[in-house]
């Protein structure tokens, strides 16, 4: 049989409303008191009923997290961060895969689970600022990455010109000076847009040139898009002596046919990534790159729904989390220490 507050609180000798507050954690308990309860708690088995609490709120339980891409790592491990900070305030996380496409990710902002769910978590690709004007569904909406939205919801992003610009600073300082970037993706998508732009911006201030010859489009956000993009950098006769990737899978496959054409990562091509996921840490030659603080990230899109339920944050808020460059082997070489720079 299920042991309940009463069965506690009978077998530590207290009122069921002291089992509560220790519970809740709420304050005003004694440290003695709470022992007391604790010890009783722990030698029943007692599991608090969430459902049930959560129920007495009028609320579920549930958070929504809607991703265009979950079989990309780098989504992969930010819904992992959002799951762990959910789980610290008893919530559960409801996943949903957008594709990144316009129309999934109008049915999921208008709340079509809206039944189900306390509050939704949405990283967009395609949706336009005029499909969220109408937003007639109340449940909380936090918005992840770098579209711009001009809206009255809280919104958690990285700063990715600055971040761009301290990838490309780090290949200069090594003594790069022809530094492609590949991934300035075909169609609208503000972060390689600003991705794009750190790298003309730090070349700029290096007084070296941006050459729009050394910019390859992709379709998408795979191996195969920077393996693509890698070889018709290559095939145009031309040979940088760095790269700049989108993401760490572009990169990676980048790195793939620099090694197929018999150039050397990084003694011929230094290469540096974004994202840090856990696959360029275990390369032959591992992978530099832009670590995004994800943990931060889904910290602080879960307390910002929470926040909101509460009613605890009146006015929208833009949270910019933080990042770091880690600098391992595909622009340090074997001899080089993996280090990371704060940002």
């Amino acid at each position: 049989m299920r042991v309940s507050l009463k069965d506690v609180a009978a077998h530590a000798g207290v009122s069921i409303k002291t089992v509560s507050n220790v519970v809740n954690n709420y304050q005003h308990v004694t440290p003695a008191m709470r022992e007391r309860v604790q010890r009783s708690i722990d030698a029943l088995g007692y599991r608090p009923n969430l459902a049930a609490r959560h129920l007495r709120k009028g609320r579920t339980g549930i958070i929504a997290l809607a991703l265009p891409e979950l079989g990309n790592p780098y989504f992969a491990e930010l819904a992992a961060a959002v799951i762990d900070a959910a789980a610290a305030h008893d919530y559960i996380v409801l996943l949903d895969h957008t594709g990144g496409h316009r129309e999934q990710e109008v049915l999921v902002s208008q709340g079509f689970r809206a039944r189900v769910i306390d509050g939704l978590i949405l990283s967009p690709i395609e949706l336009e600022q005029e499909d969220l004007l109408d937003r007639a569904e109340n449940v909380p909406l936090v918005l992840l990455g770098e579209r711009d939205y001009e809206l009255p919801y809280d919104h958690i992003a990285i700063d990715n010109v600055a971040a761009a610009r301290a990838a490309v600073r780090h290949l200069l300082d090594l003594g790069r000076r022809e530094v492609a970037f590949i991934g300035a993706r075909r169609g609208r998508s503000e972060t390689a847009q600003l991705r794009v732009r750190g790298w003309r911006e730090e070349l700029t201030a290096a007084g070296l040139p941006a050459d729009d010859g050394l910019v390859a489009a992709t379709e998408g956000w795979g191996h195969a898009d920077g393996a693509a993009a890698m070889t018709r950098i290559l095939d145009s006769g031309r040979r940088p002596d760095a790269i700049f990737a989108y993401n760490d899978l572009m990169a990676i496959g980048a790195m793939r046919v620099l090694y197929e054409r018999g150039l050397r990562v990084p003694e011929d091509t230094a290469v540096v990534g974004f994202d840090d996921v856990v696959e360029g840490r275990f390369g032959a030659v591992t992978l530099t790159s832009v670590s995004p603080d994800k943990e931060a990230i889904g910290r602080l899109a879960v307390e910002s729904v929470l926040a909101r339920l509460g009613g605890e944050a009146p006015e929208p808020r833009r949270v910019w989390a933080d990042y770091r460059l880690v600098a391992r082997e595909s622009t340090l070489g074997r001899a080089g220490r993996e280090g990371g720079a704060e940002n």
